[in-house]
């Protein structure tokens, strides 16, 4: 009768089995073919997405294309537009404005460079980079609303554009698009799932001349990093 089990004999599957050498080497090969996959699991998991100092570092030395739904505006027309929203539409709130201001604080805190600024030309997302004071923002169509973005409808050319879009990495620089959530939701189904107002997706190279999320920042989150 088998008195106990001794330390060297406990694997990742219990304890081992008394088997024939041949048996045993089989035994021994899928032991270290399942802590390859196991690691090789963590190693993709961890390479998905950046975070903290990692995205940092990575924004520091520039060639992102950064996609960013425009800071917290409510949906209604404000009673009292600012004097400079004319034809009065939506603007940000108390939250969006204070936001939108710590977020381009922290962008030259954190020596960010930020080259190309391209936002919609609805207000609310012009003011989200006026009060982040990003450089030279230019109002485009092509991230703009469509005539149905009640609906959450985003005209094809616009999303084949912001596809394309992020696939342009600047040199020691990063881009900055702000645009709206129907936009993001259709031009990267499943990539950039409930963006919140104010909400970033860093886009990096996938290796394949192609690109990929490779980090996401709410707004209020870039003031806490280091």
């Amino acid at each position: 009768m088998q008195q106990g089990i001794r330390l060297h004999e406990l694997t990742l599957f219990g304890p081992r089995p008394r088997v024939s050498p041949p048996v045993a080497t089989r035994w021994k090969q899928l032991r270290q073919l399942t802590c390859l996959v196991v690691l090789g699991f963590a190693i993709t998991a961890d390479a998905q997405t950046m975070s903290g100092p990692a995205l940092v570092k990575s924004l520091q030395a520039g060639g992102h294309v950064i996609v960013m739904r425009h800071a917290s505006s409510p949906g209604q027309i404000p009673d009292k537009p600012n004097p400079d929203n004319v034809p009065p539409e939506r603007q940000l709130d108390d939250k969006g404005r204070s936001t939108a201001t710590a977020m381009g604080e922290a962008l030259r805190r954190l020596k960010i460079p930020v080259g190309e600024v391209l936002t919609s030309p609805t207000y609310r997302a012009r003011e989200t980079a006026r009060l982040a004071r990003l450089p030279n923002p230019r109002p485009i169509t092509e991230v703009g609303e469509g005539p149905q973005a009640m609906q959450g409808a985003v005209a094809p050319a616009q999303t084949e554009w912001l596809q394309r879009k992020v696939k342009e990495f600047p040199k020691g620089t990063n881009t900055v698009l702000v645009t709206h959530v129907p936009n993001i939701t259709a031009a990267f189904p499943g990539e950039t799932p409930a963006a919140v107002e104010g909400e970033a997706f860093v886009f990096g190279s996938d290796g394949k001349g192609g690109a990929r999320v490779i980090g996401r920042i709410k707004i209020e989150e870039w003031q806490e990093l280091r």
